[in-house]
């Protein structure tokens, strides 16, 4: 009797974030895509600091995260617009993420956001993965990916053309879609943060952008905006001293010109009162 064993070492390894491609050669990016990457995570940076002291977290933006083994190896794996994932390193032995590696790190997204430039129909693209009648593997929609192998928490469509937003919560094993609060914002309470659409200037654009607010409607500032509040802080506070200077200024010139006027009675101003 012979018996046959596997040696699962010489089985071929998952490949890691330094052996798949960060890129699929393609672009197909809008003027908006890159300056709101950058205002959610520029706005984000506090919240961040208090929820992660010790760093461990990663924001991804336009990054793949790699979902399935595939060959070409960029099939298996999909780029939300930006995504965030707590409690895992923001490097990897030294070096810099090239792409997220789910089944390596096991840690989905807390949420992830796609800035549709059509009409959203790719990102709500729900088709499973499957084989078609000819054999050939069906490439499953994003939605579909999301909600059902990588399950990411909350998933935000904008639609930037027509400033359409959704945002969509887990529950249940299935995406439910989150109703708006009275402020117009969708609570993600695990990150104690609104997400909403704010009308403004940024990097010389006006337009409706993707932004952050506290769970009590305050919105999270970007650093310019922060150093701005500072200045005019600043500048308030110099206005304020400058006030009580010229109150106090005031009020100097005043008890002299009485003192004056008493001392022209015959009063002495500084004598003491007899008791």
């Amino acid at each position: 009797m012979s018996e046959t064993v596997t040696d699962i070492n010489r089985l071929a390894p998952f490949p890691d974030h330094t052996q798949l491609p960060e890129e699929d050669g393609t672009f197909v990016k809008n003027f908006q895509e890159h300056p709101q990457s950058i205002l959610l995570t520029d706005s984000l940076g506090p919240v961040l600091e208090q929820r992660h002291p010790d760093g461990q977290y990663c924001i991804g933006q336009d990054s793949g995260i790699y979902w399935r083994e595939t060959d070409p190896p960029e099939k298996g794996a999909e780029a939300p617009d930006w995504f965030y994932v707590p409690n895992v390193p923001p490097n990897l032995d030294g070096e810099v993420r090239r792409s997220y590696v789910f089944w390596r790190e096991l840690m989905a997204p807390l949420i992830a956001l796609e800035f549709a430039s059509g009409n959203g129909e790719e990102e709500r693209d729900r088709t499973p993965l499957g084989v078609s009648v000819e054999g050939k593997t069906v490439r499953p929609g994003k939605f579909w990916v999301y909600e059902r192998i990588i399950r990411i928490p909350y998933y935000g469509i904008y639609e930037i053309k027509s400033g359409q937003l959704e945002v969509y919560h887990l529950t249940d094993f299935s995406y439910q879609m989150i109703e708006p609060n009275e402020r117009g914002h969708y609570p993600i309470v695990p990150m104690g943060v609104e997400l909403g659409l704010w009308q403004g200037t940024y990097q010389n654009q006006n337009q409706l952008w993707l932004r952050w607010w506290d769970l009590e409607g305050n919105l999270l500032l970007i650093g310019s905006e922060r150093a701005e509040l500072e200045k005019q802080r600043t500048e308030q506070e110099k206005q304020r001293a400058e006030q009580e200077k010229q109150r106090a200024e005031a009020a100097e010139r005043k008890a002299a010109r009485l003192a004056e006027r008493l001392r022209s009675l015959g009063i002495d101003p500084d004598a003491e009162e007899d008791i």
